[in-house]
C-alpha cells in the first residue's frame, strides 16, 4: 500500500502587493518535503542504502528507480517485494521508510560502495558521478530510430505543464514527462527534487516492465544536469529535453552515450546540443565538428 501522506501542506500566508494596504492572512499550500529512507532486504539482512528528501507519493517507484539507476538491480524480477517498514512495537507502518526485498543476496559490491548517505532534493546522488564509472557498467547506446519533427518537440512543454496538477496548487515542484516518438505523453511524475522525479518515472517503467524505454523522449521542467542525463541513459531514453539549460557535463554525457540532448525548449524553439540525427532538421555539418 502506497503512502497516504499528502503531497501538499496547508500554510497561512500574507500576500503582499505594492500599493495595497490589506495584510490579512489567507490559506495557501506548499509542497510537502519529507525524508524517505530506502533499505535493502535479503536473506534476513537489512541494509540502509540512502535517505532522500522527497514529496510523498510514488515512493515505491522512487525506490525502484533509484536502485535501477545506481546499477543495484537490472529488472523488476530482481525485486521480491517493496513495502513500508512496520514499527515492531506499535505495528504501524512507517511511511518514511521503504524496504526493498531482493530475490537474491545483497549485491557483492554493496559494502565497498559504503552507501550510507543523505540525498538532497536539490542535488544529485553522491558517489559514482564520473562518465568513466558509468561506462564500466556497460550501458548500451539508447535506441531512437524514428526521427522526430520540430512540431512534436515544441509541443512537449505545453503537455508537461498542463499535466502538472500539483504544481498548479503549490508552485514548488519539478516534473519529468515521458513521451513516445509521436509526442504522446506516457507518464509524468512530480517531486520537490528533480532527481526524485526522474527516479519515480524510471521506477514506474521498471515496475511496468517497460525498460529499456526505446524510442522515447524525456522532458524535465528545469535544467539538464549530468545526473538526470545519466538516469535517462541507463533507462534507455534516446532524446532528453529540458526547459532550461544543460550543464557542460550533461552535454559530454549525452555525446558519449549517443543521446540527443535538447535545451531551452520554450514556445517554438530549442537548442540542439548533440544527436541531431534524431530530429528532422537540415544541418550542413555535425554539431560536434570544430567551430570555424
Amino acid at each position: 500500500m502506497e503512502n497516504r501522506s499528502s503531497s501538499k501542506t496547508a500554510a497561512n500566508v500574507i500576500r503582499v502587493r505594492r500599493g495595497e494596504g490589506s495584510n490579512r492572512p489567507r490559506r495557501d499550500y506548499v509542497v510537502t518535503e519529507e525524508p524517505l529512507e530506502i533499505r535493502l532486504v535479503s536473506g534476513g539482512e537489512t541494509r540502509q542504502l540512502a535517505v532522500t528528501m522527497r514529496t510523498p507519493g510514488a515512493d515505491f517507484e522512487l525506490a525502484a528507480g533509484f536502485l535501477f539507476g545506481e546499477g543495484l538491480m537490472r529488472s523488476r524480477q530482481d525485486i521480491e517485494s517493496i513495502s513500508y517498514c512496520v514499527d515492531v512495537e506499535d505495528e504501524e507502518q512507517l511511511y518514511n521508510v521503504v524496504n526493498v526485498k531482493l530475490r537474491s543476496a545483497l549485491p557483492s559490491d554493496l559494502r565497498s560502495l559504503d552507501r550510507h548517505f543523505v540525498v538532497s532534493s536539490a542535488c544529485g546522488v553522491c558517489g559514482k558521478t564520473s562518465i568513466e564509472a558509468i561506462e564500466r557498467r556497460g550501458i548500451a547506446k539508447p535506441v531512437g530510430d524514428h526521427p522526430v519533427s520540430i512540431e512534436i518537440i515544441t509541443n512537449l512543454s505545453d503537455q508537461l505543464r498542463q499535466a502538472q496538477r500539483l504544481f498548479d496548487v503549490t508552485g514548488g515542484l519539478h516534473a519529468v514527462g515521458l513521451f513516445d516518438s509521436q509526442g504522446q505523453m506516457l507518464a509524468m511524475r512530480e517531486d520537490v527534487g528533480r532527481h526524485n522525479a526522474m527516479d519515480k518515472l524510471v521506477g514506474w517503467a521498471l515496475m511496468q516492465d517497460k525498460l529499456p524505454l526505446t524510442n522515447c523522449i524525456a522532458l524535465v521542467s528545469g535544467r539538464a544536469s549530468f545526473e538526470l542525463v545519466q538516469k535517462a541513459a541507463v533507462a534507455g531514453i534516446a532524446i532528453f529535453c529540458a526547459i532550461s539549460a544543460p550543464s557542460s557535463l550533461a552535454v559530454r554525457m549525452a555525446r558519449r552515450f549517443g543521446m540527443t540532448l535538447i535545451g531551452f525548449l520554450r514556445d517554438d524553439q530549442f537548442n540542439l546540443y548533440c544527436g541531431e540525427e534524431r530530429v528532422q532538421i537540415d544541418t550542413p555539418s555535425p554539431i560536434n565538428e570544430p567551430l570555424k
